[in-house]
């Protein structure tokens, strides 16, 4: 499965900080259980780069969900 590729899986997902001073990302889906930990910094990172694929993705569906629907007329 690629990036861009639909999926029915779903999961959730949890972040915050360890008692070791690390950052955990901890994905659960269909009977697994992911725990991520990262240095604050290396978290920096993930958040800069979530941030510019949110960006990215808001250009995408810009003009999708900028288009104006047109005014219903009365009669």
């Amino acid at each position: 499965m690629g990036i861009d590729k639909e999926s029915d899986i779903s999961a959730n997902l949890q972040i915050g900080p360890t008692t070791l001073g690390m950052v955990r990302l901890y994905i659960e889906a269909e009977g697994m259980e992911l725990p991520l930990d990262f240095d604050p910094d290396e978290a920096d990172e993930i958040a800069a780069e979530l941030k510019g694929a949110a960006e990215r993705a808001r250009g995408m569906a810009a003009p999708e969900a900028g288009r104006k629907k047109k005014p219903k007329t009365k009669r």
